[in-house]
C-alpha cells in the first residue's frame, strides 16, 4: 500500500493568485512544484522561447561552434554520431538538418544496439579514419567514451562531444570525486562541472540530449545560416519536444517552454517523416499531448533501435517522399507492436523469477533472463521498478558470450553512482541517477548482487511507494471552471505531475467493470455531504478484488457488485473533463485508496 505524503509547502497564496491571475489553489499546485514567487510562477504560467538560457553559458559551447565553424568553411566532412533511443535519434536529426542548412558535408552513423552497444566505440573511430571524416560530432553520447575519442584523436580526426549524462569520476578515499572528461576538442555537457567550486555551470543542467544539440544548432546558425536559423529552429522545436519526454527529464524550467512549444509546433509540423507517423497513429489535427509524445510516437521510434536498426527511424525523418516516408512510418508502428507482445512476455518471466528466487530479500534486485530481447531490458526493469519500488537491473546474454543489462531506479537510489563503487563487475556502464546501461561478464552476475546489497543504504522506507498529495480537498467542491485551470499546467510528467488531491469520509456503494481487458472500473460513490460521485478507477479489477476483499472481506466485494455496499475509504483523486457526444461533465479519476 503506497505511502501518502501532503505537501505543506508555504507562500502568500492570495498575494500570487492575484498578481498572476489564477486561483489560490492553483497558486498553492505551483508552489508544490518548487515555484517560488510572482515572477517564477508568471514564467511558469508564460515563459516562451525568450526566456530559454542562453546556449553559450553550456561549458565549452563557444568552443565547439567556433571549430564547427571554422572545419566546415575549410570543407572538412562532419560525421555525426548519435544514439538508437528517441533522444539519440532526434539529436542526430536535429544536428543533420543544421549541418544541411550550413552547407557542410555531413552523414550520420547511429550504433546498432546489439552490436555495438551505447554510443562511439573504438571501431567507429577507425571506420570514420578509414572514410576520411575531419570531425567527429557526437549527440546524446561521447562523455564516457574517453578510448573511442582518444582513438579517433590518435587518427587525426577532431571531435567534438555534445552530451547530456553524467560526467565519469572516480571517488577519492575521504569521498572527493574526480571528474574525467574525455580528451576531445570540445565537450559540450550540461553536467560539466566548474573544477574551482564543483557544481555545474548551467543555469538548468536536466537537459536531454536534442536540447543540447538544438542549442549548438542555434549558435551554429547565426555563425553561417543566419537567414534561415528562425525557420530551422522552429522546425526542429517537435524534435526537441519529443526527445525532453521520451528521455524522462523533469518538466520544469526551459524544458516546460521547449516541450509546451514544441507539442504545439509538432502539430503542424512540416517534416514529412514525423506528420505520416502522425497520421498512421491517428494523431493527425490532434491537440499533441505528453501522452502522444511519451506512449505513442516515442515507442514507434525506441522501436527501431530495439528490433530494428534506429536508423530505419531517423530515415523516416529525412525521407522527402510523402508515400515512402507513409510506408516506413507503418512499419513502425508494427514494429512497437511487436515490442509490446515480447515485452509482456518478458516482464512476466522477470516476475515469476522473482517470486521463485525470492529476490524482494534484496534491496536492489538483479535479474537475469538470458533468452530475453536484451533491448527490452530498460523496459522491463521499468515495470519490475513501478511494481515493487525497488532499484532494478535487467540483464540478457548475447550473441558474443557477455552480458548486457539495463538499470531503473527510484528516488533515494542515485544509480551512476552506486555502480561507480562496483565498477570493477562491469566491463562497460554508463547513465545516471536514474537509469543506466552495462556490459559484464556473466560470472560477475552473483558478485555484483551481493556487492550491490553491500553498499545499499536504502532503508525500509525508501521501499515503499510514496504518493506527493497536493492538497485536501473534497470533490463536492470542484466545478468546471476550476478543473479547466488546471491546464495551465500543461506540460504534466516528471517533476510537474498532474496534481493529485485526497478526499476523506467517502462511501463506495456500486462497481461496474468495464474495457477489453476489464481495467476500467466505474465506481458510485457518495461524499461526505451525500451527494453522488462519478469515479473512475484504472485498474485490473482482479487487483481492486483482492486489495477490497483482503480490507474489508468477500462479501463487501459481492454488495459493491451488486451496487448496495456501503465501504468507507478515503482516497487520492484528480479531476477531469469527461466529453462523450458532445457532452462534457465533471469525473473524479481514483489513484490509489485506503480502506
Amino acid at each position: 500500500m503506497a505511502k501518502w505524503m501532503v505537501y505543506t509547502k508555504k507562500a502568500d497564496f492570495r498575494a500570487i493568485a492575484q498578481e498572476c491571475g489564477i486561483s489560490q489553489v492553483l497558486a498553492r499546485l505551483i508552489r508544490n512544484r518548487d515555484i517560488i514567487g510572482v515572477e517564477e510562477t508568471r514564467r511558469f504560467l508564460k515563459g516562451n522561447l525568450a526566456d530559454l538560457h542562453d546556449p553559450r553559458l553550456l561549458p565549452d559551447m563557444e568552443k565547439a561552434v567556433g571549430i564547427l565553424s571554422s572545419r566546415i568553411r575549410d570543407g572538412a566532412s562532419v560525421r555525426v554520431i548519435g544514439d538508437y533511443d528517441v533522444d539519440g535519434i532526434c539529436a542526430s536529426y536535429i544536428l543533420m538538418r543544421t549541418l544541411e542548412v550550413c552547407g557542410a558535408k555531413a552523414d550520420v552513423v547511429l550504433p546498432d544496439r546489439i552490436r555495438d552497444g551505447y554510443g562511439m566505440n573504438p571501431r567507429m573511430s577507425l571506420d570514420a579514419a578509414r572514410d576520411g571524416v575531419g570531425v567527429i560530432l557526437t549527440c546524446d553520447n561521447g562523455i564516457a567514451a574517453a578510448e573511442a575519442v582518444r582513438t579517433a584523436k590518435e587518427a587525426g580526426i577532431c571531435v567534438v562531444v555534445t552530451d547530456h549524462h553524467e560526467v565519469p569520476f572516480e571517488e577519492d578515499a575521504d569521498g572527493t570525486r574526480r571528474y574525467i572528461l574525455p580528451p576531445a576538442d570540445a565537450v559540450v555537457d550540461p553536467k560539466v562541472r566548474d573544477p574551482q567550486t564543483g557544481e555545474t555551470v548551467y543555469p538548468f543542467p536536466e537537459i536531454c540530449g536534442a536540447v543540447v544539440a538544438w542549442k549548438l544548432a542555434d549558435l551554429l546558425l547565426q555563425e553561417l545560416a543566419p537567414d534561415s536559423r528562425s525557420r530551422v529552429l522552429r522546425d526542429l522545436l517537435p524534435f526537441c519536444a519529443l526527445a525532453t519526454v521520451c528521455d524522462v527529464m523533469p518538466l520544469l524550467d526551459e524544458n516546460r517552454i521547449l516541450v509546451k512549444k514544441g507539442l504545439e509546433a509538432a502539430a503542424s509540423t512540416a517534416n514529412i517523416g514525423l506528420r505520416s507517423l502522425l497520421i498512421v497513429n491517428g494523431l493527425e489535427g490532434a491537440k499533441l499531448t505528453v501522452y502522444h509524445a511519451g506512449f505513442v510516437i516515442g515507442p514507434c521510434m525506441n522501436a527501431t533501435g530495439r528490433l530494428d536498426s534506429a536508423e530505419r527511424a531517423l530515415a523516416l525523418f529525412l525521407e522527402q517522399d510523402p508515400r515512402e516516408a507513409l510506408r516506413s512510418a507503418q512499419k513502425l508502428r508494427e514494429l512497437n507492436d511487436s515490442r509490446k507482445s515480447l515485452t509482456e512476455q518478458g516482464v512476466d518471466m522477470a516476475l515469476k523469477q522473482v517470486s521463485e528466487q525470492h529476490l524482494l530479500d534484496h534491496r536492489v534486485l538483479v535479474i537475469y533472463l538470458p533468452d530475453c530481447h536484451e533491448s527490452l531490458a530498460g523496459i522491463i526493469a521499468g515495470r519490475i521498478r513501478e511494481r515493487f519500488c525497488r532499484p532494478v537491473f535487467v540483464l540478457t546474454r548475447t550473441e558474443e558470450g557477455l552480458v548486457k543489462g539495463s538499470g531503473r531506479s527510484i528516488e533515494a537510489y542515485d544509480m551512476f553512482a552506486s555502480m561507480t563503487a562496483v565498477k570493477d563487475c562491469f566491463v562497460k556502464f554508463g547513465g545516471h541517477k536514474m537509469a543506466a546501461g552495462l556490459s559484464m561478464e556473466e560470472t560477475m552476475i552473483r558478485p555484483l548482487q551481493e556487492r550491490l546489497e553491500e553498499h545499499c543504504c536504502l532503508r525500509e522506507e525508501d521501499l515503499t511507494d510514496v504518493l506527493h498529495i497536493d492538497m485536501e480537498l473534497p470533490p463536492g467542491l470542484w466545478t468546471r471552471e476550476m478543473t479547466e485551470e488546471l491546464s495551465l499546467l500543461d506540460p504534466c510528467g516528471t517533476s510537474n505531475p498532474k496534481p493529485m488531491f485526497v478526499a476523506r469520509g467517502i462511501r463506495l456503494h456500486g462497481i461496474r467493470i468495464m474495457g477489453k481487458g476489464r481495467n476500467v472500473l466505474r465506481l458510485e460513490a457518495a461524499g461526505t455531504d451525500g451527494r453522488s460521485l462519478p469515479l473512475i478507477r484504472f485498474q485490473e479489477d482482479g487487483i481492486f478484488r483482492e486489495e477490497l476483499t483482503e480490507a474489508a472481506g468477500r462479501p463487501a466485494w459481492e454488495a459493491l457488485l451488486r451496487g448496495y455496499a456501503d465501504i468507507p475509504v478515503s482516497m487520492v483523486y484528480y479531476p477531469q473533463i469527461n466529453e462523450w457526444r458532445g457532452r462534457k461533465t465533471l469525473q473524479f479519476v481514483v489513484r490509489d485508496i485506503h480502506y
